[in-house]
C-alpha cells in the first residue's frame, strides 16, 4: 500500500475499505466474528472494534479544524517534529509495518464477545471518516498541525492524521482476513 496518499486518494481508500469489510465480514455470524485462534490474539470483531475506537479518537482532531476552532498549541509550533512523527507513525501502523504494537488503552478492543452488529457500526463510522476527509479537502491539510489523541507529545499534519487512520484500517482489515483464513475458523 502506498503511504503518501493524497486526501482524495484517502477518501477513495476509506470507501474501498468499507466495501472490503462489507463483502468479507458482512455475512459472518457472531460466533465467526468472535472466534480467536489463540486466547491472546484478536478476533475479526476485535479488529473492527479497535478501529472503531481508534477512529473515534482520531476524528476528534478533525472537528476543531473543520469547525474553524483549532488553536495551535506550543508543541504543535515546534518545527520538523510533525513531519518526522507523521512518517514514523504512518510506517508503524501501515500493513507493511512489521512490528507488533500495543493498542493504546483508549483504542483497545473489547475483550468480551461483540455482537454481529460490529460490522454495521464499523461501516457507519467509515461514513463519518469519509465525510471528515472530504470536509478538509479544501484546506492545506499538510500545513495544519495537530496533536495525537493518544500521545500528547506527538504531533503531525492533519494530512498525516488522515493517512494514519486509513493505513491503520488496511493493516487491521488484513489482520482480520488472516484470522478468517486460519485453521479452525468456524464455518
Amino acid at each position: 500500500m502506498k503511504l503518501d496518499l493524497s486526501l482524495p486518494e484517502l477518501v477513495n481508500e476509506a470507501e474501498t475499505i468499507s466495501s472490503d469489510v462489507q463483502s468479507t465480514f458482512g455475512h459472518l455470524n457472531a460466533e465467526q466474528l468472535n472466534w480467536k485462534p489463540t486466547p491472546d490474539s484478536w478476533s475479526v470483531a476485535q479488529c473492527l472494534d479497535h478501529l472503531l475506537n481508534a477512529n473515534t479518537k482520531m476524528l476528534g482532531v478533525f472537528e476543531p479544524v473543520i469547525n474553524g476552532q483549532k488553536r495551535t498549541s506550543l508543541v504543535e509550533q515546534l518545527p520538523l517534529l510533525p513531519g518526522l512523527f507523521g512518517r514514523i507513525m504512518i510506517k508503524a501502523v501501515s500493513p507493511q509495518g512489521k512490528q507488533k504494537l500495543k493498542a493504546p488503552q483508549t483504542a483497545a478492543p473489547s475483550s468480551s464477545q461483540l455482537d454481529a452488529q460490529i460490522v454495521s457500526r464499523f461501516l457507519a463510522k467509515q461514513q463519518e471518516v469519509s465525510q471528515k476527509l472530504k470536509a478538509v479537502e479544501g484546506l492545506n491539510a499538510d500545513k495544519v498541525i495537530v496533536t495525537s489523541p493518544f500521545l500528547s507529545f506527538i504531533t503531525y499534519s492533519l494530512l498525516d492524521a488522515a493517512r494514519i487512520m486509513v493505513v491503520h484500517e488496511r493493516r487491521h482489515f488484513e489482520q482480520a482476513q488472516r484470522v478468517m483464513a486460519m485453521e479452525g475458523f468456524p464455518n
